[in-house]
C-alpha cells in the first residue's frame, strides 16, 4: 500500500513537515496549498527537496468552489485553475483536489455541472493534470460521494476522476459498499481519517476533531476493504485537521500518523479475509469471489501477536527510595533483594511484582531529570517475547533495551509515547517469573502470605499525545480500548480511557491529564487486587500504612445511595475504604498517601464487578488536591 499524508496534519514549516514524513517512511504526500503559499521555497524547490527526500508530490490541494456557477463566475474559476495546473508543472506534480461547492454554488443543476466539470477536465487534459473531484460532506448542492462519482462518469473524461475521502463519507453514515462497483480508473485518490463519535455540525466536526486511524470510532477497515475490492491501488493518503497535531512536534506526529496506516493497513488485510470467508462483497469484476484472492492493492501484515496474558512487573523509579520501601513493606510486600548487577530492587506479595530502579530519570525521557518516584515501566506477560517486539518495532515503537550480563534475562523493550518503558517478559503458567532468581536468593515461587496480582495500573498521558497513547496501546500490545469516562477534578475534567484486554487480565487506564499538569507530575498509581480488603486494611494498618483520608460527607453519601448495613459502613468508614455496587457485583478499595507523583491501591472485586469505582474518583482528586495544597 502507497502510504501519503497531507501537510496539514503537520505543525511546523513546508521544509520541516516534508523532513519530518520522509523520516517516519512516506511514501509521498500532499501539498496542501496555505503551506507553499506561505513558504519561502520556491516550487523547484519544493520539487528537488521531494526527490531528495524520497517523497512523491502526489496531490496539490484544495481547489474549492468551482461547479454549480454563473457563466461569469465560471470564466474567473477556469483562469484560477489554469493559474494552478501552470503551478503543478513546476511542482511537478499532476493531480489535483477539486471539492465540491460549498460557497458560490447558486445553481442546482446536475447537467450544468456536468458541463462545467468537463470544461475544467478538457482544461487540466491540456496541462496533464488529472482533477479528484470530492464531494463535501457539507457541499452546498453534492455532498454525497456517490453523487460526484455519477457526475464523474456523466462527464466522461480521462482528467476527470473522483477522490473518495473517509471523513466525509463515514461521518454522514454513508454506505461504503457501493464502492466497490466503481470502475477503479475512475478513482483518482483515497484520503483517509478517523473521528470521534461527535453529535455536532459536520464543518466543525471536520475541521477541529479528525484523528488518524485507530484514534476514533470510524468503521475506516470496512471503508478500506470496499475501496481495495474496488480495484483501486494509488496512494492511501491521510488529510487530519486537528488542533493537537498542529501544535505538537512534528516529527512525532509523523511517526503517529505512520503508525496509523500500518495499523489501518493490517486491520484491512483482516477485514478482507473475514468478508471473504464469510462470501460477502462483490470484488471489482462485479461477482463475487470464492476464498482469498488477490488485488491491485497489496495490503501488508504484521507479526501477529495474542493479547498479553497479564502483568509482570511494574516499576518504579526514584533517587530516593525510602518513601517508596516504607509504603510498600505497610501494604505487606516482602522485600526479595536487591539484583545482583543493577541498583534495582524486588519486592512482591503473591504475583504481584514491584521494581524500585534506583536511578535517577534522565533528561528527555518525560520526567525532565525529576528525581522524585515516578511509574518507569511495565511489564507484560506474552506468548513470544520476540515476536511481540517485532510487531512493536514495525509499528515505529523505539527500543529501550537494558544491558544485561551472562544467564540474566533478556527484555524485549520498547519505549510508549508517555516514555513509559514496556517490556515483554515470557510468561509462565503458574505466573512465576524465571528473572526474579537474579535477586537476592532468589524466589523459586510467589511469596507466601495474601494472594495479590496487579490489576491495573493508571498512567497520565500529556495532553499533546493522548489519541496516540491509544493507537499505540492497540497496535502494539493488542489491548482494546473500551468507553472513555470524563471525572471531575479540581483542576478540571479528567478524560479516562481504559484500555484492556478481553479477560480483563490487563487494565490500562490512561488519565488525560490536565494542562496544568504536565506527565510525571500529574499523579499515578499501581492497583493490586486482593481477596479480602477489609483484612489488609487491618493488617496495613497496624503496620503503619498512612491511608488517604476520605471525608465523613463521603460516608453519609454512600448510606443514601446504598443503604448499606451499618455495621459495614463502619467499618468502611474506619478504615478509609471505598466502595461501589452495580448489577454485577461489588467494588471495594483504598488508596495509600502519594510518593512523588506514584500512590497505590488496593482493590476487592466481588463478583462480576468490572468497574474501577468511578463515582469514588471525584473524592480521591479532591483529597489528593486538598493535600497538596497543604502539604
Amino acid at each position: 500500500m502507497r502510504t501519503g499524508i497531507a501537510t496539514v496534519c503537520l505543525s511546523g514549516t513546508l521544509k520541516e513537515k516534508m523532513q519530518a514524513c520522509a523520516i517516519a517512511g512516506f511514501d509521498g504526500i500532499e501539498i496542501f496549498e496555505p503551506d507553499l503559499v506561505t513558504s519561502p521555497l520556491t516550487p523547484e524547490d519544493v520539487r528537488k527537496m521531494a526527490a531528495d527526500l524520497g517523497l512523491t508530490l502526489d496531490l496539490y490541494q484544495p481547489f474549492r468552489d468551482f461547479d454549480s456557477v454563473s457563466d461569469d463566475l465560471l470564466a474567473a474559476n477556469l483562469r484560477r485553475a489554469e493559474a494552478k495546473f501552470k503551478l503543478m508543472a513546476r511542482l511537478g506534480m499532476d493531480t489535483i483536489l477539486l471539492c465540491s461547492n460549498v460557497a458560490t454554488a447558486s445553481i442546482d443543476s446536475d447537467d450544468l455541472r456536468v458541463e462545467q466539470l468537463g470544461q475544467l477536465a478538457a482544461l487540466a487534459g491540456d496541462h496533464g493534470v488529472r482533477v479528484a473531484y470530492e464531494a463535501l460532506a457539507w457541499g452546498k448542492y453534492v455532498s454525497d460521494y456517490e453523487h460526484a462519482h455519477k457526475l464523474v462518469e456523466a462527464v466522461d473524461h480521462p482528467n476527470l476522476g473522483t477522490c473518495l475521502d473517509s471523513f466525509h463519507i463515514l461521518s454522514r453514515n454513508w454506505d461504503t459498499a457501493p464502492i466497490e462497483a466503481f470502475n477503479p480508473d475512475k478513482i483518482f485518490f483515497v484520503q483517509v481519517a478517523d473521528a470521534p463519535k461527535l453529535s455536532m455540525d459536520v464543518l466543525s466536526w471536520s475541521r477541529h476533531y479528525r484523528v488518524f486511524p485507530g484514534e476514533g470510532q470510524f468503521e475506516l477497515a470496512k471503508f478500506m476493504g470496499h475501496v481495495v475490492r474496488a480495484g483501486y491501488s494509488g496512494p492511501v493518503s491521510l488529510e487530519i485537521f486537528n488542533d493537537v497535531f498542529r501544535q505538537s512536534d512534528v516529527e512525532r506526529t509523523a511517526v503517529d500518523a505512520m503508525r496509523s496506516l500500518i495499523w489501518l493497513e493490517e486491520q484491512s488485510a483482516k477485514w478482507l479475509d473475514a468478508a471473504s470467508d464469510a462470501g460477502t462483497g462483490t470484488g471489482a469484476a462485479g461477482t463475487q469471489a470464492p476464498g482469498r484472492r488477490r488485488y491491485p492493492m497489496e495490503l501488508a501484515t504484521l507479526p501477529q501477536v495474542a493479547e498479553p496474558a497479564g502483568y509482570n512487573f511494574a516499576e518504579v523509579r526514584a533517587a530516593d527510595t525510602q518513601g517508596l520501601e516504607t509504603v510498600l513493606g505497610q501494604l505487606g510486600f516482602e522485600f526479595n533483594g536487591r539484583h545482583r548487577t543493577k541498583d534495582v530492587q524486588l519486592w512482591s506479595m503473591g504475583h504481584a511484582r514491584v521494581i524500585i530502579n534506583e536511578a535517577a530519570p534522565a533528561d528527555g525521557d518525560g520526567a525532565a531529570g525529576d528525581a522524585s518516584p515516578a511509574i518507569a515501566a511495565l511489564g507484560f506477560d506474552v506468548a513470544s517475547p520476540v515476536i511481540a517486539a517485532a510487531r512493536a518495532q514495525q509499528l515505529r515503537a523505539p527500543a529501550v533495551p537494558r544491558k544485561s550480563q551472562a544467564n540474566e534475562e533478556v527484555f524485549q523493550g520498547f519505549a510508549a509515547p508517555d516514555s513509559t518503558e514496556i517490556f515483554l517478559c515470557q510468561g509462565t503458567s503458574d505466573g512465576t517469573a524465571a528473572w526474579t532468581g537474579e535477586f537476592g536468593e532468589g524466589l523459586e515461587n510467589p511469596t507466601a502470605g495474601p494472594t495479590a496480582v496487579i490489576d491495573h495500573v493508571n498512567l497520565a498521558q500529556p495532553w499533546q499525545h493522548f489519541d496516540e497513547a491509544v493507537l499505540f496501546y492497540t497496535s502494539a500490545l493488542a489491548l482494546e480500548p473500551q468507553p472513555f469516562a470524563e471525572v471531575p477534578s479540581p483542576t478540571g475534567l479528567v478524560r479516562s480511557q481504559v484500555m484492556a484486554t478481553g479477560d480483563r487480565a490487563v487494565r490500562l487506564v490512561l488519565n488525560l491529564a490536565p494542562l496544568n499538569q504536565q506527565r510525571k507530575t500529574y499523579q499515578e498509581h499501581i492497583a493490586f487486587a486482593v481477596d479480602d480488603l477489609v483484612a489488609t486494611a487491618r493488617d496495613c494498618r497496624a503496620r503503619g500504612l498512612e491511608f488517604l483520608q476520605i471525608p465523613a460527607n463521603y460516608y453519609v453519601d454512600l448510606d443514601a445511595r446504598f443503604g448499606l448495613a451499618p455495621d459495614f459502613l463502619a467499618t468502611l468508614q474506619e478504615l478509609n475504604l471505598l466502595y461501589d455496587r452495580d448489577a454485577d457485583g461489588e467494588f471495594l478499595h483504598f488508596y495509600t498517601a502519594t510518593v512523588g507523583s506514584v500512590f497505590f491501591e488496593m482493590v476487592e472485586r466481588r463478583g462480576a464487578y468490572d468497574g474501577y469505582g468511578a463515582p469514588n474518583a471525584p473524592v480521591r482528586h479532591a483529597v489528593q488536591y486538598d493535600h497538596l495544597q497543604h502539604r
